[in-house]
C-alpha cells in the first residue's frame, strides 16, 4: 500500500447534492478498488486560475488515502470518463520524507476538518 493525495475539481454548475454525489461516487471508486481513505479536506468552491470548458469556478476536494499502485489506472480512469470532473491531479508519495510529508497534511486536514464540521452545524442550527 502506497500513500496518495488526489486533487479532484467538480463542475461548479451542479446543485449541491449533486456535487455531494459525485463526490461519494469518487470516494466509491477508491474504495472499492482496495483503497483505505485517511483524510479529506473540502476546499470548496475556488476561482481557477484559468477556465476549463468554459468554467471560471470549481468545487475542490482532496483526499488522501492509501492503495495498492496497480489499482491507481483504474481510478484514473473512472475520473476521466465522469463527466461532472473538471480536473484532477493524483500525487504519490514514495520516499521516507514525502512519506512524513503526506503524514504531516493528514494531520492537519484531520484538525481543521472537525472545526469545519462544528461550523457547518452551528449554520444549520441557525437557519
Amino acid at each position: 500500500m502506497r500513500h496518495y493525495e488526489n486533487l479532484v475539481i467538480v463542475k461548479p454548475t451542479l446543485t449541491e447534492e449533486e456535487i455531494k454525489n459525485t463526490i461519494a461516487t469518487v470516494e466509491e471508486f477508491i474504495t472499492s478498488n482496495g483503497g483505505e481513505i485517511i483524510a479529506r479536506d473540502a476546499m470548496g468552491m475556488k476561482k481557477l486560475a484559468y477556465p476549463i470548458e468554459k468554467n471560471a469556478r470549481g468545487y475542490f476536494y482532496v483526499m488522501y488515502y492509501k492503495i495498492a499502485p496497480s489499482a491507481i489506472s483504474e481510478i484514473e480512469r473512472r475520473f476521466r470518463i465522469n463527466e461532472e470532473i473538471l480536473r484532477f491531479v493524483t500525487m504519490k508519495y514514495d520516499t521516507k520524507r514525502e512519506i512524513k510529508a503526506w503524514n504531516d497534511m493528514v494531520e492537519k486536514t484531520k484538525k481543521v476538518a472537525p472545526a469545519a464540521v462544528v461550523a457547518e452545524k452551528t449554520e444549520e442550527v441557525a437557519s
